[in-house]
């Protein structure tokens, strides 16, 4: 598929729908930008003053001991006194609910940790839209899928100083850009068979997020081809928050050249519309 065969009309139409399922996300009612506080839990039992309970990590995983007159709904039941939510697996999120109120209980980084969500957080309730480079059919590049022969782990950095992620990477995706080919560490995507690439360019830091931006890559076809397009290059919800614990591209995803496509950096972080 070359920049001609693009329907260029239809390109704008999917991808301004792609952006706006985007922005409702992450500023629905308890999305990233109603998180009001980034609590890591130790074997101490603690309270917080945006969630009800003392919570603690324990050996039976996460249990918030809820004192009178204070209740949770989990997953449908509501419960009282002290609860076990059990071992969370790592990057796996379970909520409770109190209210208006959902807060997630989550693992991430080997860390058992506490975000409460509020639909009234100023964040959310301020946020009108994130800024974007207009979608161009020129930055959607044809390219392949390099497969390792085996899943390999790959250990990055995150948002928040001192924290690791590890993921499997099945492979890299390789494209040309500016004359150039490039390969780029992928990780297993949001959809059963695809890919997520993490990575950072010539415009990290002067338009676009400094530390990191996100893009879907639909599965391979039979023949390992894909499409790699960086209009939808997205950010992370650490892009708009401090309470986000987003991983960092591998080293090697710091592309030399300027991509200028995508989302910008946020209003929220200075960005300009």
């Amino acid at each position: 598929m070359t920049v001609q065969d693009i329907d260029r009309t239809g390109f704008v139409q999917e991808w301004e729908e792609w952006h706006r399922r985007k922005e409702e996300v992450l500023a629905g009612p308890h999305g990233f930008l109603a998180i009001t506080s980034l609590r890591w839990l130790a074997p101490e039992p603690a309270r917080f003053d945006d969630a009800p309970g003392a919570w603690s990590s324990t050996a039976e995983g996460v249990v918030v001991d809820l004192a009178e007159g204070e209740e949770l709904t989990v997953d449908g039941t509501v419960v009282r006194g002290r609860h076990a939510f059990g071992v969370i697996a790592e990057r796996d999120s379970v909520y409770a609910a109190a209210g208006d109120t959902l807060i997630e209980v989550a693992k991430r980084g080997g860390h058992d940790i506490v975000r409460p969500r509020h639909p009234d957080n100023a964040l959310r309730t301020s946020f009108t839209r994130t800024p974007a480079y207009d979608p161009d059919p020129r930055w959607v590049r044809q390219g392949r899928f390099v497969a390792h022969p085996r899943p390999r782990p790959v250990t990055v950095g995150a948002a928040v100083e001192g924290l690791e992620h590890v993921y499997d990477s099945p492979g890299q995706v390789e494209f040309e850009l500016a004359g150039e080919t490039y390969r780029l560490t992928a990780f297993n995507g949001k959809a059963p068979g695809g890919l997520t690439v993490l990575f950072t360019d010539a415009t990290s830091g002067v338009t676009t997020y400094a530390a990191n931006r996100s893009l879907q890559i639909a599965p391979p076809d039979s023949e390992g081809r894909v499409t790699v397009d960086f209009n939808r290059a997205g950010n992370l919800p650490c892009a708009y928050t401090d309470l986000a614990t987003c991983p960092l591209p591998p080293t090697e995803n710091r592309l030399p050249v300027a991509v200028e496509a995508g989302e910008r950096i946020p209003l929220e972080r200075g960005g300009r519309a």
